[in-house]
């Protein structure tokens, strides 16, 4: 099986070859506990860990990695609406490529269909932040990705705005050991004109969220 070229990539899998790597992955996280010399095997607690972290790793963390991406229908913009669609406050779950730790906040999602474009129903959104969120990575690979996908399956659309906001394990448990919130922000279209209008609008709709 060819490897991911990224951290972050994507390359789907059957049932067989994640059931393959699950087993795999968790004898390799066996060997890892022997080498920080923790006796796991006969550790009631850690007996099963290896293999609790391989699955999780593969079916939740890193579900992204390894599963299709969303099916998603896009409609045309019957009614001919060209003002902003926003989704807010997406639930991220994500761990950084770094040291494999989680970071986790919100996402914040916003388009403007064109009047002869596409529209995608909401819940589409959702599924778009989940799919991207579930990989290891930094946040502004995930900011970007969520980003091109949406102006990917909105076709003709006038702009897209994507803000992820999010605590980083491993800059609270390690490092500085600092609680505090990491912001991107990826616009384009209008939300980039000198004007400021649909940016202003965007960000007074997160605002509007705290």
């Amino acid at each position: 099986m060819s490897k991911l070229k990224y951290a972050n990539g994507n390359k789907p899998m059957t049932e067989e070859q994640r059931k393959d790597m699950i087993e795999n992955a968790a004898m390799y996280y066996g060997y890892y506990m022997d080498a920080l010399n923790i006796d796991w095997r006969n550790d009631p607690n850690s007996s099963d860990t290896p293999m609790r972290v391989a699955k999780s790793f593969v079916n939740d963390l890193a579900s992204g990695c390894y599963n299709e991406g969303p099916k998603i229908t896009a409609f045309d913009n019957v009614d001919k609406y060209d003002g902003i669609i926003f989704q807010g406050n997406i639930t991220v779950h994500s761990f950084c490529s770094h040291h494999h730790l989680p970071f986790m906040g919100k996402g914040h999602v916003a388009y403007i269909p064109s009047k002869d474009g596409k529209i995608i129903g909401l819940s589409k959104l959702n599924r778009i932040v989940e799919f991207y969120s579930r990989r290891p990575q930094v946040q502004e690979n995930l900011t970007m990705q969520i980003h091109k996908h949406i102006e990917r399956v909105c076709e003709n659309t006038l702009g897209v705005g994507v803000m992820v906001e999010a605590n980083h394990m491993c800059a609270c448990v390690r490092g500085v050991k600092h609680d505090a919130t990491m912001k991107t922000s990826k616009l384009s279209g209008v939300f980039m004109d000198n004007n400021n209008l649909a940016r202003d609008e965007f960000y007074n709709f997160v605002r509007d969220l705290k």
